[in-house]
């Protein structure tokens, strides 16, 4: 893709789960470690705790609920939380996104992590990685009552982090999500080809994608200008 015009925009809105971290580690999580976790509990099999898990899910998704590791704790009787510390080996960084946070954090634009994730799983992963050293806020969508996926949810934002959307970039791996930020009014939308490195690439997409980071990373020298 083309270069971004970074000479244009002031704000940047990064997703956390397939974005800067690779999805990997919350699809391992949800189909085989949770699922095995909950059929020891039920004394079953875990490809039917599979099933159960995925078509509970379905019923929630979109929502707030989701993407919430206390809903789920209530909901099948385990500690999520302490499920995924368990597996907390597998978070890792998608490649070239630690060059391109600190880029970003030293050339004075707002940088913001904006993610679905629940905070006890956004504290999980940022004691892990310590990727939450390059940014100026991390927020979590149940702490505006929406998810990213309802338009709303930018307006909330915007009462808090007060950013112009024809200067801001987000980046994001849900197209669903994206298609909320566009009727917003976000000019810059990027999405990534492979959200899951153990997963195929994705041949198509609505928004304009990257594989790497390394293909958008703002020149050192325009750093600060």
């Amino acid at each position: 893709m083309a270069l971004l015009p970074w000479d244009d925009i002031k704000t940047v809105f990064l997703d956390m789960d397939g974005t800067l971290l690779d999805l990997h580690y919350d699809n391992f999580f949800w189909l085989e470690h949770l699922p095995k976790r909950h059929a020891e509990l039920v004394n079953g099999d875990p490809d039917v705790s599979r099933q159960h898990i995925i078509e509970r899910t379905r019923e929630r998704h979109g929502t707030l609920d989701w993407y919430s590791v206390d809903y789920w704790s209530n909901e099948l009787n385990l500690d999520v939380p302490a499920l995924k510390r368990e597996v907390d080996h597998l978070i890792a960084i998608r490649p070239h996104v630690e060059d391109f946070l600190e880029r970003l954090h030293r050339s004075g634009r707002r940088v913001v992590l904006v993610t679905n994730a629940h905070r006890k799983t956004l504290d999980i992963k940022m004691e892990i990685t310590g990727i939450d050293r390059w940014f100026d806020a991390l927020l979590v969508s149940h702490d505006f009552g929406l998810p990213k996926e309802v338009p709303e949810f930018w307006s909330r934002l915007n009462e808090l982090e007060s950013f112009d959307p024809a200067h801001t970039l987000f980046i994001d791996d849900n197209q669903q999500v994206l298609e909320s930020a566009q009727q917003y009014g976000i000019r810059y939308l990027l999405t990534l080809l492979q959200p899951d490195s153990k997963q195929p690439q994705r041949t198509e997409t609505t928004f304009s994608s990257i594989l790497h980071f390394d293909e958008i990373m703002p020149e050192l020298e325009s750093v600060n200008d």
